[in-house]
């Protein structure tokens, strides 16, 4: 299904000149809003009855491309999987001229008033079931690297390059940083949760905290270059953060090397662990193709 066609990226969805991150998030929430209203299990209908409309339980995503000011975004949406109460949907995101934005890939349950997981309607379970589509794709930061035109990035000795061929021999002695935030109302969606598009926005304000307190900033290593841009991630989902909370994120930094930077995320509410996940930040130029990082930009991770 067409869940977003052909959407102008707009001046305000910009970070400096590729779009932020945590757009990617909001286009998967867009467009699974539209796939549940075509299959009659509106957003509207579960949170009047005081439910939490199809929170994600495992989230991955791999960016091929960032999109600029003059793109076009749209976004397929297809179920491949439907049990008793989760679906799981791919999001094939495109830009004009059909090439691959991102790809993602999450599991959503409802959750109920009380708690818990909500069984899907049978008529909505039935629906999902007649548009399952046989689909595989490997997305987050154990997948293969694919460029934008499709071909895999590959390494020095010509082998499609794998994350975990990218993990450093002694993780251990890489940084670790921790940041918190209060949940106010403007991180907030109707069930008066943080809204999913926030915790992104929360990782890269830790991210760039921890490289001002290194000695250097975002923008200083910023230009031709944009580096420190969300690339792949995979991020379990077990709690809701409520408003008026406290949100802390803890970063460890698990692998550094030209292509990205890896790192291990645990987001906790009021001291229990809402979210915890594997990160991938990578570097793109200003047309939006990854490219590699440079040595200054990797600094702060190899001196900490």
């Amino acid at each position: 299904m067409q869940t977003i066609d052909s959407h102008p990226i707009r001046f305000g969805e910009l970070a400096g000149p590729l779009v932020h991150g945590s757009l990617f998030f909001d286009w998967e929430l867009v467009s699974t809003q539209e796939i549940t209203a075509a299959v009659g299990h509106r957003f509207l209908d579960i949170v009047a009855s005081g439910g939490i409309p199809y929170a994600p339980v495992v989230a991955s995503t791999s960016v091929h491309r960032y999109p600029t000011f003059e793109d076009t975004v749209s976004v397929e949406t297809v179920p491949i999987h439907v049990g008793d109460s989760s679906v799981e949907l791919v999001y094939e995101m495109t830009d004009g001229n059909g090439d691959p934005v991102a790809t993602g890939r999450l599991t959503h349950v409802t959750i109920a008033p009380e708690g818990g997981a909500l069984e899907l309607p049978n008529a909505t379970r039935e629906a999902y079931a007649d548009q399952l589509v046989d689909r595989d794709p490997a997305v987050g930061p154990d997948a293969p690297q694919v460029k934008a035109d499709g071909a895999g990035r590959v390494d020095e000795t010509g082998d499609v390059d794998e994350a975990d061929d990218r993990l450093e021999p002694d993780a251990d002695a890489l940084p670790t940083f921790s940041a918190s935030f209060p949940v106010r109302s403007p991180h907030i969606e109707s069930s008066e949760l943080a809204y999913f598009e926030e915790y992104p926005r929360f990782a890269d304000a830790a991210l760039e905290a921890f490289l001002e307190d290194s000695g250097t900033s975002l923008d200083a290593l910023s230009g031709e270059r944009q580096p420190f841009r969300i690339a792949d991630w995979q991020w379990e989902f077990s709690s809701p953060v409520p408003f008026e909370s406290t949100l802390r994120v803890d970063a460890d930094v698990r692998a550094v090397d030209s292509e990205a930077v890896r790192i291990e995320h645990t987001l906790s509410s009021d001291g229990t662990p809402s979210i915890e996940g594997i990160t991938e930040y990578g570097c793109f130029d200003r047309s939006g193709e990854r490219v590699p990082f440079t040595e200054e930009a990797l600094e702060p991770f190899r001196s900490a």
